[in-house]
């Protein structure tokens, strides 16, 4: 029997845990609009903090769809749909599967035809993101107060040790985009396409701060993803052939 990454089963598992995250929300929305009418809050104060926190939550979402879209070929939709909805990101959710796949002598450009090779990516993805939830709970709170202390001390060394750390992240994604530019042409064109993302959110920055579209600021992110998809398809047909 050939496996099925969209079956049925997969589909109401994910559906499970998505439901119960939405009862969970829910849940928090009502306590919380209980709590702000004990407080005496006006109504329309509460009507405009949830219509905002909507409005706000479309760029990110539109992030996340994109994210399910970019998995789905290779994973199915149940499995991107149940991570991405409730705890991940397609920078790691995308360099996991990728690395799980390379180990086991497949592509993430083709779909996964057999269950033990689904099982295997699936548990790569989950045992590589249980440690967050374990480390920031217990060292959080300390990690903060050091980064506080630090802050008073030596302002300017704190703001160049966060900028290391963040370089260090970009660093380690950045072996996933050069890794095949050894492959020749075709080994760029995942560079390309970064840097043409890069491209459009540098315009999507100058729009924001010279021209003072500050309601651009929450979906440039989706943008740049968009535009680079979308370019990748182009460059693709012209350099892949």
């Amino acid at each position: 029997m050939t496996f099925n990454l969209n079956s049925t089963f997969l589909y109401l598992v994910a559906g499970v845990f998505i439901v119960f995250v939405l009862i969970q929300s829910l849940f928090f929305l009502v306590r919380a609009l209980n709590e702000g009418k004990k407080m005496n809050m006006d109504k329309q104060i509460l009507r405009k903090t949830i219509k905002s926190s909507i409005v706000f939550t479309i760029a990110p979402a539109i992030a996340i769809l994109l994210g399910v879209i970019s998995l789905s070929k290779f994973l199915g939709l149940p499995l991107p749909w149940l991570r991405l909805s409730i705890l991940g990101a397609i920078t790691y959710e995308l360099t996991a599967a990728a690395s799980a796949a390379s180990s086991v002598g497949i592509s993430i450009a083709d779909a996964i035809g057999s269950a033990e090779t689904y099982i295997t990516i699936v548990w790569v993805m989950t045992l590589g993101i249980i440690p967050s939830m374990i480390l920031i709970p217990l060292f959080l709170k300390k990690l903060q107060g050091g980064m506080s202390v630090l802050k008073e001390h030596d302002p300017t060394w704190s703001e160049h040790f966060m900028t290391a750390i963040f370089l260090g992240m970009i660093s380690a994604f950045l072996g996933v985009v050069f890794k095949d530019v050894s492959l020749g042409i075709t080994g760029f064109i995942s560079v390309f396409v970064m840097m043409f993302s890069a491209i459009v959110m540098i315009v999507n920055g100058m729009v924001i701060n010279h021209l003072g579209i500050k309601g651009l600021k929450d979906y440039a992110l989706p943008i740049s993803m968009l535009s680079g998809m979308a370019f990748s398809i182009y460059i693709t047909s012209v350099i892949g052939g």
